[in-house]
């Protein structure tokens, strides 16, 4: 069964499998940890010769950090609507906690924005699940 751009989108959304839609991007009891493979249908999530392939995802954590906490906190700042001193110690908190919460997300998406391109580079669109190697291309 053919897998739609809807559909990789709601699984990137939702931390699931972009191939099976299963809930295995994750290792249960983990909050970091990404399965190297989808247990369900075996879909090579953490993909061992495609290095820096999750690299979009830490620029795609760091943007949302700048420009979603870190900015509107200098703004802040700048406005006299807070002191110097409490937006250092949010700003501080915040690069720590804000990426570390946003992790999952960001490699779900990753993945999400790369099928979403690619749909065909899927198993389940007859695809090998890396770029390159299809052998519809």
């Amino acid at each position: 069964m053919k897998i739609s751009r809807a559909q990789i989108v709601y699984r990137g959304l939702t931390n699931r499998c972009p191939n099976c839609g299963a809930r295995t991007l994750f290792k249960d009891g983990t909050l970091f940890k990404i399965n190297p493979e989808c247990p369900a249908c075996h879909f090579e999530i953490e993909r061992g010769g495609d290095e820096g392939f999750f690299l979009g995802s830490m620029s795609l954590n760091y943007g949302v950090t700048l420009v979603g906490f870190l900015l509107p906190i200098m703004l802040l700042a700048y406005r006299k609507v807070i002191g110097v001193t409490a937006a250092i110690f949010l700003a501080g908190i915040g690069a720590i906690l804000v990426p570390a919460l946003f992790y999952r997300a960001s490699r779900s998406w990753w993945l999400m924005n790369y099928y979403l391109f690619f749909p065909h580079h899927l198993p389940a669109n007859g695809g090998t699940g890396r770029a390159g190697e299809d052998k519809n291309l």
